[in-house]
């Protein structure tokens, strides 16, 4: 008897389902001391949320973030019917690439807004910044509301304006949880490929959750051109840390006494 799971299911339990096993591998790649941004002593000490908080409450934004894909699932009308039609590479290329933009586009700007506003980042955004060392599974180590509007929001609206199909959502989605669980793994392996084809990667991230360059590098999770238009790129360079490992430190024109 066989029993299919509908692509709106899929579009709205894969993407979590592949947060926790990519989380799950840099976890096993933790203890390759040569490899990370910052010391495992570090990621104790100058973190200001313990783990089992931050799993918790990654838990309860992916919990919203399920229940408005189904509900955006089931208003869009984009249902089995659409699903079953199969688009050309080309017109997928284009989708994927118009939904990297929007959800650039969306996140550049609310991002910016919630560091900018000093109740909302008090109250909200300082939330994520509580890991001063970032790690893989706390990519969305968020407030509830700041999940909400950055990420569910952000991740609906690049749905709608690409004309993607759910299909073709379950890979979009994968593939930006990937990328954003890898921006924040805080480990410079020579072998990710990501690190290869996107500017705006786990080096650069890294920089915008030290106090430094809390102000700069505002772009996720694809590209650095909103930071490249509106003056918030702050280039850095990828040095070797005393102890092992490496360091992202901001060029001679952004550092700080």
């Amino acid at each position: 008897m066989e029993c299919a799971v509908s692509d709106e299911l899929l579009g709205t339990f894969v993407p979590i389902l592949v947060y926790w096993l990519y989380s799950g591998i840099y976890i096993l790649l933790g203890s390759f001391e040569n490899y990370r941004l910052h010391s495992k002593k570090d990621e104790d000490i100058k973190n200001l949320v313990s783990k089992g908080t931050v799993v918790k409450g990654v838990l309860l934004q992916q919990m919203v973030q399920a229940v408005v894909a189904i509900v955006l699932f089931t208003v869009s009308g984009n249902g089995s019917g659409a699903s079953d039609l199969r688009p050309s590479l080309l017109v997928l290329a284009s989708q994927f690439f118009i939904a990297m933009l929007v959800l650039d586009t969306w996140q550049y700007f609310m991002h910016r807004y919630m560091h900018h506003n000093k109740f909302l980042y008090r109250h909200i955004h300082s939330q994520h910044h509580r890991l001063v060392v970032p790690y893989a599974f706390g990519a969305l180590y968020n407030h509830p509301l700041e999940g909400l509007l950055l990420d569910t929001i952000g991740g609906a609206l690049s749905f709608l304006l690409s004309g993607m199909s759910p299909r073709a959502s379950i890979f979009f989605f994968s593939f930006a949880t990937i990328k954003t669980v890898d921006d924040h793994c805080g480990l410079w392996l020579p072998w990710n490929f990501f690190h290869v084809l996107f500017r705006n990667n786990t080096a650069y991230h890294d920089v915008h959750h030290q106090l430094y360059g809390s102000k700069y590098n505002f772009s996720q999770p694809f590209f650095i051109t909103w930071d490249r238009i509106f003056g918030t790129y702050m280039p850095y360079s990828l040095e070797k840390r005393v102890g092992g490992g490496f360091e992202a430190r901001p060029t001679n024109d952004y550092k700080v006494d």
